[in-house]
C-alpha cells in the first residue's frame, strides 16, 4: 500500500491519483470527444471558431451535470485520465462525498480535503484554501471535484480563490452548477437504449449484457435476451447505476422473472430518494430511486439493516469495522461478513480499488466503499428506522478506540502499521472526532481530538490535527486536569512545532507545564520541555534551548505516546546541542533516543535523530557514516510515507553529506527532490529555522562551485521532476550513485 504520492506511478510516468478502471468504459463517445476539446489546456476550438479562454484569464471550468446514478463521476476519470499527457502536474480526484456529514462542510475543509488528494503536506497556518492556491499558482494540473452538490458554495468559493493559478483547470461534477462566471456545463444524459438493435443507439443494453455476464456465466445477448434487456433497459431509462443493479439481480433471478418484475411496478413510488432539485427530470430520477428501492426491497432484512448501517461510513471500511459498527440487536456480529458479501454480489456495496485503499494493512483483506447514491439511500432508511444517533455513536466508539490503540502503541515496533491504518481510514477518523465536537460531551470531544491529532500529527495530517484541536480546546475554555488534556495541548503545540508556528508553540508549551505540574505528572512535565526548548531552537536561540530540556528529568521511556514524547524531547536537546557547538553532549543524547528506537523497532524518532547524528559525522569529517545516516533516515520516512518538511530535511542532509562526497550531480538532484517536498510542506522551507536554512544554501553554493551553474540546474530540474518514489528511490538505493 503506498501513501507517498496517491497515483505516482514507480516510472513517474503519470502524476496523479485516478483510480483504475476495473469494470469496462461503455458509451459516452460524443461526451468525451467534446470533453477532450474543452478540457485542453490550449483552449481549443469552440463550436463556431471562437476560442475557449476565459475572461477572468485563462481559468476553466467544465461542470458535468446530472442525477444521481447518471454515471458522471465514471465519465469524469475517463475524460480525466485522456488529459494526463497534457498537465505535466498531474491529473487529481478530490472526491467530495466524505465530506458530506455533520460538522464537515466549510470552504477550509474542502481545501483540506483538495490538499490531502494532491498530498500537499503544507505546514504552514494560512488558511487550507489559501495554502493550496499558492502552491498550484504556477502548476499545470487538473482537479477534479466530485460530488459537489452537498457543497455547492463552498465548492463555488474555492474554485474562485484558484483564478490566479492560469493553468489549473477543474472538471466538477454536480447535480446543480456551480454558478461561477465563465462555467462550461455539459449534461450527462442517461445511456441510450433502441428497440432497433442499432450499435449506436444500444449502450444502455451493451452495459446490462456486459454486467449479466459477470453474474451469469454465458449470458449473451441473441434473438431471445436482446428485446427482454430492451424491455428492462427501457423501463429503467438507461440510467447506468439502475441498469447495473438490475444486471447484478441476474444471480438470483432469470432475465424474464427480472423483466416481469419491473413489469408489475409502474405505479411504484418511493419517497426517501425524492429530489430537491427542480433542475432533474422526474422521470429518469424516478426510474432510479425505483431501481434503488426494488433492490432495496429483494434484499433479505438483515440485509436491509445492514446496508442503512454501513451508510455511517466515509472513505471505505473494512469486514472488522462493519461487524464492529454494524452489529447489534437482530443482526449478529457472525452474520455481518456473510451479509457484507451479499450485498457486494448484488452490487449495493463495491470493492474499494482506489489507490492506497484496496487492503487492510493488518490482515490484507479487501476494503469496501458505497457509491453516493447508493449510500445516500441507506442514510435515509437509518433515519427512518430510528438507529442513525446510535450507529453514529458506534462508528465514533470504533474509531475512539482506534486512534487511542494507536497513540497506546504509537512508541513501539508497530508504529508502521499504524501510519498505514491512520492514512487508510483517515475520513472515517475525520468523521468521527467532527460528530463528536458537534455533541454535548466534551469529555468525549476533547479525548478522541487529543489522540487522532497525536497521530495526524506523524502522519501527515498537521493541519485536520490543528483544526480538530482548536475545536475541543476552545469548547470548553477550562478543561479539567487529565490525561485527555495533557495530550491534547502537547499535540497541538508538537503540531505547531512542524508548522513553524513558534509564537503558538511557546503558548501549548506554558499551558502543558502549568497543567503537568498541577497534575504533579514528571513525565508530562518533562515533555513540555520539548514545546519550550524546541521553537527556541527554531528560531536560532539554540544556546537557550539547551536549559529548559536539560532541565527535563530522565524517567524510564514509556510505551504510549508520551513515550515518543520523551524521545523526541531528548532528540531536541541532541539537535539544540548541535547547533549551540557542543557536539559530544549532542552525540550522547541522539544515541540514547537511537538505541531506545532501535529497541522497541520505533521509525519517527529514530529519523530524526538519524539526521543530527549524521549532521555531527559531517561536522567531524566521517562522510561515510554521515551519508549512511541521512540515507537511513530518508528510508524510515519513505517506509512511512512521508512527504512533509521532515522527509524534506533528511534529504538536504543527504545532499550535504553527497556533495561532501564529491558527487555533485547526484548531490543538484537530490536538492531538486528535496525540493519537491519543501514545495508541498508549504513555503515553510527548512521549517523556518536560520541554521538550517544556511546549511541548505552553502550545499547549493558549493554544488554551483564543483560543476557549474548550467549543470547544477540541469541535474536538479531533473531531480525536482521525479515522483515521490522515484524521488526516494534515488535518494536511497546505492546503485544510483553510478549515474548520478
Amino acid at each position: 500500500m503506498s501513501h507517498g504520492v496517491p497515483g505516482e506511478t514507480e516510472s513517474g510516468e503519470w502524476s496523479g491519483n485516478l483510480p483504475p478502471e476495473t469494470r469496462s468504459f461503455i458509451g459516452r463517445q460524443d461526451e468525451l470527444a467534446r470533453l477532450d476539446v474543452m478540457l485542453r489546456p490550449d483552449g481549443g476550438p469552440a463550436e463556431g471558431g471562437e476560442g475557449r479562454r476565459n475572461r477572468d484569464g485563462g481559468r476553466r471550468l467544465v461542470t458535468l451535470l446530472g442525477p444521481g446514478g447518471v454515471g458522471k463521476t465514471r465519465l469524469a476519470v475517463r475524460a480525466a485520465r485522456g488529459m494526463r499527457s497534457a498537465y505535466p502536474d498531474g491529473v487529481w480526484l478530490v472526491e467530495l462525498s466524505a465530506l458530506h456529514g455533520v460538522g464537515m462542510a466549510g470552504p477550509g475543509v474542502l481545501g483540506l480535503a483538495a490538499m490531502e488528494a494532491l498530498r500537499v503536506a503544507d505546514q504552514t497556518t494560512r488558511p487550507a484554501t489559501e495554502a493550496l492556491a499558492a502552491w498550484i499558482a504556477d502548476k499545470r494540473l487538473l482537479l477534479v471535484l466530485d460530488s459537489c452538490e452537498h457543497l455547492l458554495e463552498d465548492c463555488a468559493a474555492f474554485v474562485d480563490a484558484l483564478r490566479l493559478a492560469p493553468h489549473v483547470h477543474v472538471l466538477a461534477t454536480s447535480r446543480r452548477r456551480l454558478g461561477l462566471p465563465g462555467e462550461q456545463c455539459v449534461e450527462v444524459e442517461p445511456l441510450p437504449v433502441d428497440e432497433s438493435g442499432s450499435a449506436a443507439r444500444e449502450d444502455a443494453v451493451t452495459l446490462f449484457a456486459d454486467r449479466a455476464a459477470a453474474v451469469r456465466s454465458g449470458f449473451v445477448l441473441d434473438e431471445v435476451t436482446r428485446p427482454v434487456a430492451v424491455s428492462v433497459c427501457q423501463y429503467l431509462d438507461g440510467i447506468p447505476l439502475a441498469v447495473e443493479l438490475a444486471a447484478a439481480r441476474l444471480s438470483t433471478l432469470s432475465l424474464t422473472e427480472l423483466d416481469d418484475h419491473f413489469g408489475t411496478r409502474a405505479d411504484h413510488r418511493l419517497a426517501l430518494l425524492a429530489s430537491d432539485d427542480d433542475t432533474e427530470d422526474p422521470s429518469r430520477h424516478q426510474a432510479l430511486r425505483t431501481t434503488i428501492g426494488w433492490s432495496h426491497e429483494l434484499c433479505a432484512p438483515l440485509e436491509r439493516l445492514l446496508w442503512a448501517r454501513l451508510a455511517v461510513f466515509t472513505g471505505g471500511f473494512d469486514a472488522e469495522a462493519a461487524q464492529e459498527v454494524c452489529a447489534g440487536g437482530p443482526l449478529a456480529a457472525g452474520q455481518v461478513p456473510v451479509l457484507l458479501n451479499e450485498l457486494t454480489a448484488q452490487s449495493i456495496v463495491q470493492r474499494d480499488h482506489r489507490p492506497g485503499m484496496e487492503r487492510d494493512h493488518r490482515t490484507g483483506t479487501a476494503r469496501f466503499r458505497m457509491l453516493d447514491t447508493v449510500r445516500e439511500y441507506g442514510a435515509d432508511w437509518l433515519r427512518e428506522l430510528g438507529e442513525a444517533d446510535a450507529v453514529r455513536l458506534r462508528h465514533r466508539e470504533y474509531y475512539r478506540r482506534l486512534a487511542r490503540d494507536g497513540c497506546a502503541e504509537w512508541n513501539t515496533g508497530r508504529q508502521v502499521q499504524w501510519c498505514e491504518r491512520v492514512l487508510t481510514d483517515h475520513a472515517n477518523l475525520r468523521a468521527a472526532v467532527d460528530w463528536s465536537l458537534d455533541q454535548p460531551d466534551r469529555r468525549a470531544a476533547l479525548e478522541i481530538a487529543g489522540t487522532a491529532g497525536f497521530l495526524w500529527r506523524h502522519c501527515g495530517h498537521v493541519r485536520d490535527a490543528q483544526r480538530c484541536l482548536d475545536r475541543a480546546l476552545a469548547a470548553d475554555p477550562a478543561p479539567a486536569p487529565g490525561p485527555d488534556l495533557l495530550r491534547a495541548l502537547w499535540s497541538r503545540g508538537a503540531g505547531a512545532i512542524m508548522q513553524g508556528d513558534t509564537d503558538t508553540a511557546a503558548e501549548y508549551g506554558r499551558r502543558l507545564t502549568e497543567v503537568a505540574r498541577q497534575q504533579d505528572d514528571p513525565v508530562a512535565l518533562s515533555v513540555s520541555a520539548y514545546l519550550m526548548g524546541t521553537q527556541l531552537a527554531l528560531r536560532g536561540r539554540s544556546a537557550e534551548a539547551v536549559g529548559p530540556m536539560s532541565a527535563a528529568a530522565r524517567l524510564p521511556v514509556r510505551d504510549d505516546w508520551l513515550g515518543s514524547a520523551q524521545l523526541q524531547t531528548i532528540g531536541a536537546l541532541g539537535y539544540a546541542h548541535l547547533m549551540s557547538g557542543d557536539h559530544e553532549a549532542a552525540r550522547a543524547a541522539a544515541e540514547e533516543v537511537r538505541a531506545e528506537c532501535a529497541r522497541r523497532g520505533e521509525y519517527w524518532t529514530r529519523s530524526a535523530v538519524d539526521l543530527v547524528v549524521a549532521m555531527l559525522d559531517l561536522a567531524r569529517g566521517d562522510i561515510a557514516s554521515g551519508a549512511r545516516n541521512a540515507t537511513r533516515a530518508v528510508a524510515a520516512h519513505r517506509l512511512l510515507h512521508s512527504s512533509g518538511g521532515l522527509a524534506a530535511l533528511a534529504l538536504d542532509t543527504l545532499a550535504s553529506a553527497t556533495t561532501a562526497a564529491g558527487e555533485a550531480h547526484r548531490a543538484a538532484g537530490l536538492l531538486g527532490i528535496a525540493q519537491r517536498l519543501w514545495d508541498r510542506a508549504g513555503g515553510r522551507a527548512q521549517m523556518n529555522s536560520p541554521d538550517l536554512i544556511a546549511a541548505r544554501q552553502a550545499c547549493e553554493r558549493a554544488i554551483r562551485d564543483m560543476i557549474g551553474p548550467s549543470a547544477f540546474e540541469h541535474a536538479y530540474e531533473a531531480g525536482r521532476a521525479m515522483s515521490y518514489e522515484q524521488g526516494m528511490s534515488y535518494a536511497t538505493d546505492a546503485t544510483t550513485r553510478a549515474s548520478g
